[in-house]
């Protein structure tokens, strides 16, 4: 569960927000796009007017996602997850199954994980310098594409592939950090639909992770997707596991606490136990 929750976490920042709406607007048609993309400049900003535009996404300060993860295979489980996310990079993943509960905070600059220890009572760690170095340099509301220039991201076009049955063209991005990923924009759409970046587990550093992004829909004038898969390619295997945002609330305010460190004693890198009620 804490690595399933890592990747799906990681490739949910990777790419940006997911909204849901109930009635999805038409996205807007950007200019040349009758016509094969020839550069990545080109393909992001068709990329950026199918999600709703630059003027739309900027406006966007702080987003909440209600939904739930599944996980399984015949008998898929539903776990509920909260995220809360604020410009430029700040996040708060909260999940709860059964007992037990995930939480990670990111403010910024530093960041915790809270889980259930080996005898099942919550531990608070740092994360690690991986995962830092990955929150610090992602852009958890609206990806790499929106504004990519002015974050910093640098950006190549490889070619075009065919990914679960679509012609996509497949994008290198460099962000800030160096890090490389891979991003493949659908040809019909200019939505993106999977994202390969490299994994922060330290036990596989740089393995690369695949992630599917699919369902999209429309809210508050910014368009993304509602689920994201990770696991395998092919749609509806039963392999996968998956993020559903069932709820989005577009600039809520939120509380000065939300991205604070939890309330318990810390030890950088080590773990510390929560002492019992």
């Amino acid at each position: 569960m804490r690595r399933l929750v890592s990747t799906l976490l990681c490739g949910a920042l990777c790419c940006g927000s997911f909204a849901l709406g109930a009635t999805p607007a038409p996205p807007k048609k950007p200019a040349g796009e009758g016509s094969p993309a020839t550069t990545a400049a080109e393909v992001i900003d068709r990329n950026v007017a199918a999600r709703g535009g630059l003027d739309a996404w900027r406006k966007v300060e702080t987003m909440v996602w209600l939904g739930h993860l599944e996980h399984g295979g015949r008998e898929t489980q539903r776990i509920p997850f909260v995220m809360t996310l604020k410009r430029p990079n700040l996040t708060r993943f909260e999940l709860k199954q059964q007992f037990d509960q995930f939480t990670r905070i990111f403010d910024g600059a530093h960041g915790w994980k809270v889980r259930p220890g080996s005898d099942g009572r919550p531990e608070t760690k740092a994360l690690s310098s991986e995962e830092v170095n990955f929150a610090r340099t992602e852009f958890a509301i609206d990806g790499p594409l929106i504004d990519y220039r002015a974050k910093g991201v640098t950006a190549d076009l490889d070619g075009i592939d065919t990914v679960d049955g679509r012609k996509a063209y497949r994008l290198s991005l460099k962000p800030p950090n160096g890090a490389e990923r891979k991003v493949w924009i659908d040809i019909k759409t200019n939505l993106d639909i999977r994202l390969d970046r490299p994994a922060t587990n330290p036990l596989k550093p740089g393995a690369p992770v695949s992630v599917y992004y699919r369902d999209y829909a429309t809210v508050d004038g910014v368009r993304v997707a509602r689920s994201i898969e990770t696991g395998v390619g092919a749609v509806g295997s039963e392999a996968a596991d998956k993020l559903v945002i069932d709820r989005v609330l577009v600039n809520p305010k939120l509380d000065d606490g939300t991205f604070a460190p939890p309330a318990t004693p810390l030890r950088r890198g080590g773990h510390v136990r929560i002492p019992a009620h």
